[in-house]
């Protein structure tokens, strides 16, 4: 089984390939050099999957580069391909997240996300993208406050059975969803606390980390929260509760097995004056029932002191069965994972710190 996994950071991209479980995985030399990579993209839906990385050059600017061939060539326009038209008054900081379409829509649709908080929609495979201007002049957008990683859409999820629905998230505003194929959005946080807030059930203004959509259910969605993990059951209109079990509510990812339901992984982090992992342990926690119960998975990982933080997007699945699971954290080791959790091996170390990670079953 051969996986490609790519890893975002502050200092370019780096490719790890590994063609056989046990393999040694092989870690290209950086891609974009001196450039931070704050999102990946893989679209599996052409014959070739198609490489996507936001590159976030100090000198050029943000832009996107896509690879047609695993990575060993890249393109890259001369014109930025994500930018905010004339009379938007903002500029692109830099762009957050990749989406590919609902599997049973329009195959060439590719979503980002960006900051400033915004979503742009491609039509062809990811290579231009325009504003959706319908969620860019929704009336609460002047009320969108800043996370602390600056005001960005991070999660993009399209429901895989209906093109029409897709669901966003962002810090600090919390969850939007569409059911009409982006004409109209609607808050959807009914259920996910903001504890900063005077009203600390406030129809937006939360500050959601991470937004996870369960493959086999796809009503079901699972969402780590600025304190709180939570599970919807009827596509985020409404949510409850499943930290219970959890050595912390707090965290950044949450990640989703690619074909298994009620499957789920999250690595938490003490509380907002520390993000360390409790009692400095090196652990992965997942769920088989959907939140109702955590297991901590630690065989292989580091048993010193783990003082390392992993990022919203630094954790991620591949497409395998059984399925493979990765994480990253800002120290520049990668972990890896073959048999669900059950062990664990070390990618690569010593790289810059690591912003996000995808991978694919090739």
């Amino acid at each position: 089984m051969s996986v490609l996994l790519m890893i975002g950071t502050g200092k370019g991209l780096f490719l790890a390939r590994r063609d056989e479980v046990g393999q040694a995985w092989q870690v290209s030399v950086p891609h974009f050099p001196m450039t931070a990579i704050y999102a990946v993209g893989i679209d599996p839906r052409p014959a070739q999957p198609r490489l996507l990385a936001a590159i976030d050059s100090s000198h050029f600017g943000p832009s996107v580069a896509v690879s047609d061939d695993l990575g060993a060539s890249w393109r890259e326009p001369e014109e930025a391909p994500i930018a905010f038209p004339a009379g938007t008054d903002t500029s692109l900081r830099r762009v957050w997240a990749f989406a590919p379409g609902s599997a049973a829509g329009d195959p060439s649709v590719v979503w980002a996300g960006t900051e400033p908080s915004a979503l742009f929609k491609s039509v062809d495979g990811g290579i231009t993208y325009e504003l959706v201007r319908s969620l860019w002049e929704h009336p609460h957008r002047t009320q969108w406050g800043e996370g602390f990683g600056g005001q960005a859409i991070h999660t993009i999820s399209p429901h895989p059975a209906d093109p029409e629905r897709v669901l966003v998230a962002m810090s600090t505003g919390g969850v939007y969803r569409t059911t009409d194929g982006g004409q109209t959005w609607t808050a959807s946080n009914t259920g996910i606390k903001a504890y900063f807030l005077p009203d600390q059930f406030p129809e937006f203004g939360q500050c959601v980390h991470k937004v996870a959509r369960d493959h086999a259910n796809p009503d079901r969605l699972y969402l780590q929260n600025h304190h709180g993990v939570y599970r919807s059951d009827d596509d985020g209109v409404t949510w409850t509760s499943i930290a219970d079990g959890l050595p912390s509510d707090f965290g950044f990812p949450v990640v989703a097995h690619p074909t298994r339901g009620d499957t789920l992984w999250n690595f938490p982090l003490t509380a907002d004056g520390s993000r360390f992992a409790p009692d400095f342990k090196c652990q992965v926690y997942r769920s088989t029932d959907a939140g109702k119960s955590w297991q901590a998975q630690s065989a292989g990982l580091p048993v010193e002191p783990y003082y390392s933080t992993v990022l919203r997007d630094a954790m991620c699945t591949d497409t395998a069965d059984p399925a493979g699971v990765y994480f990253g954290g800002r120290s520049g080791e990668v972990y890896a994972s073959a048999d669900e959790g059950e062990s664990w091996g070390r990618v690569a170390t010593q790289l810059p710190g690591i912003l996000c990670l995808r991978a694919v079953e090739l």
